[in-house]
Order: C-alpha cells, then structure tokens, then sequence
C-alpha cells in the first residue's frame, strides 16, 4: 500500500488491470552530476587587471616625475640647447637666491653684495658655508648641482662657485631651463 495509485479512488472502482509502476528509490547522499569535473579548474592568473593597474600607474610617474625637483623654488635662467643630466639624487644641490645659499632645502649663508656700495662678506657665514659644502661633498666624490636666480649677478652666483671649488668639489653643474 505504499503506491499511492494502488489507494482506491473516491471518484471510481480501483482497476486491477493495470500494472503498478516499480518503486523509485531517491538516494538521499548523492550529488547531481554537474558540468565541471574533478581537475578541470583552471588555474592561469587573468593579467588583463595587472596591466591596466601597471598602465595607470606608468601614466601617473610619466606625468608627475618632470615636477619634481629637490632645491628651494628658483627662477632658472633660460637656455636655447643645454645638455640635460638626470637627478639621480646622488647630487648635492646648491641653490642661490637673493635670500641666501641654501643646501638642498636649508639656508646656510647670505648672498655677497656685489658693487662699490656692498657691505663686507660675513666671514661667520662663509666659514659655516665651507664647512657644510665640505661635510656634503664626501671628499669631492660627490657632483653638485648649482641652481643660481636669474635675477642675480655673475658676481653673487661666482662666489659660491669658488665656495664648492674650495670646498672640493669635482664636478659642479650649473642648471639652466630649456628656451621654448
């Protein structure tokens, strides 16, 4: 009596003649067969997002790079074709300005005036200006970098070219901007 067809219906006789149905027996712990078989995973990495994040990234270091600079900000002096050396960060900069020398971002000394009304050079601050640049320059191993004003005379940024030449220096470059 456990086929529900072999359960007399209320509606008509039950009919004999025709044969049951053989009992289906439903396992309980079993799993449907699905499409992905054992060891069909792939397991490649999908580098399309990798190059979109390296191609985002090289954009934004091609733009930002050539705004940086180490040094105070300083109105360079024009150039029509200048060699361009890299800044490898291996260089001392020295900056000049009206307001003083400074190394890398740190003022050391004032700037000489230059003329027949100029006040005498404060030999404190040229004995603190070549003791600094020689503490910097290792030896003479180390290149400097001069970034002078524009605005300033030859006189003014010439001291301190004699200040890194007797302090050591090897290799001492003047930086200039390129004329567009």
């Amino acid at each position: 009596m456990d086929d529900p067809r072999s359960i007399p219906l209320a509606s008509g006789p039950h009919r004999p003649d025709r044969p049951t149905p053989k009992k289906r027996r439903r396992k309980i712990h079993t799993r449907p067969k699905s499409s992905i078989q054992v060891g069909a995973a792939r397991a490649d990495i999908n580098v399309t997002p990798l190059v979109d994040v390296v191609l985002v990234l090289l954009i934004i270091f091609m733009v930002v790079t050539p705004l940086l600079h180490r040094g105070v900000k300083i109105d360079l002096p024009e150039t029509a074709h200048h060699a361009q050396r890299q800044d490898t960060g291996e260089q001392l900069i020295v900056s000049v300005r009206a307001d003083g020398v400074y190394i890398e971002t740190q003022r050391v000394a004032g700037v000489p005036e230059i003329g027949k009304d100029a006040a005498p050079v404060d030999e404190k601050e040229i004995t603190t200006l070549h003791e600094r640049l020689k503490k910097e320059l290792r030896d003479g191993s180390r290149p400097a970098f001069v970034r002078a004003d524009r605005a300033l005379k030859y006189g003014q940024v010439r001291f301190v070219l004699e200040q890194l030449h007797n302090a050591g220096a090897g290799t001492v470059q003047v930086q200039t901007e390129d004329h567009k």
